[in-house]
């Protein structure tokens, strides 16, 4: 059994391969194994290290005795009353200490206990005391931790391109060979021209002078 206290950096990868091995426990347990279920990837080492810390197996991977005797138990009840003992026969020095109340203490009193006895750093001592909740979990102690997915990073959205404005398709105006538009079209004009008419009515005419001078207007100048 290994030395200082475990941590697993994936305490997802941890859980799932321990309640993997409560339905198929291979011949022999080792990072090879692990990578091939796609447990804790790059985390393998970490886990094997729990394993053998618990007695679950030995140094060459294969299945304790008292591993036998948990792993085979169907029932969640029976399984976390033999793993329990697994647990408390690893942690005894921590059990020793507090008793029964070492499966429920909170993070700060575990990180505490975890870097005095094997002097290691906050970053450690951390990891150490939520990879212990975590196997308390499993022997139902306490409640597990969320096992939260590990999220892929969102691909950015690509920014919608502006819609291009588009130009009304006006028509264009067919030429006959002559370079002439064709019967019916409206010629293009150059210019414009204003003809500006005044006109002084005598103010003693009458409503049929006017009338006539009006309607020779029209007659003379406007086009009809």
């Amino acid at each position: 059994m290994a030395d200082k206290h475990p941590y697993a950096t994936s305490l997802p990868g941890l859980i799932q391969t321990i309640n993997h091995l409560r339905s198929s426990f291979p011949a022999s347990v080792d990072a090879e194994v692990l990578k091939k279920l796609g447990f804790a990837p790059l985390n393998e080492s970490y886990v094997i290290y729990t394993l053998r810390f618990l007695d679950i197996i030995d140094d060459e991977g294969k299945r304790t005795a008292k591993a036998q005797t948990a792993f085979t138990q169907h029932e969640d009840k029976d399984f976390q009353r033999e793993f329990q003992k697994l647990l408390k026969g690893a942690y005894k020095d921590l059990f020793g200490l507090h008793g029964e109340e070492a499966g429920t203490l909170d993070l700060d009193k575990l990180i505490t206990f975890f870097r005095q006895s094997d002097k290691t750093s906050a970053v450690i001592g951390r990891r150490q005391a939520n990879t212990f909740i975590a196997l308390a979990g499993l022997a139902g102690l306490r409640d597990l931790p969320e096992q939260r997915a590990t999220k892929r990073p969102k691909s950015t959205p690509r920014p919608k391109s502006e819609a291009k404005k588009s130009k009304p398709n006006l028509p264009e105006t067919s030429k006959t060979d002559k370079g002439q538009p064709p019967p019916g079209s409206a010629q293009k004009r150059d210019f414009g021209l204003t003809v500006r008419i005044e006109i002084n009515l005598p103010t003693e005419a009458s409503q049929d002078t006017y009338d006539k001078i009006f309607k020779s207007i029209k007659t003379n100048l406007l086009n009809e």
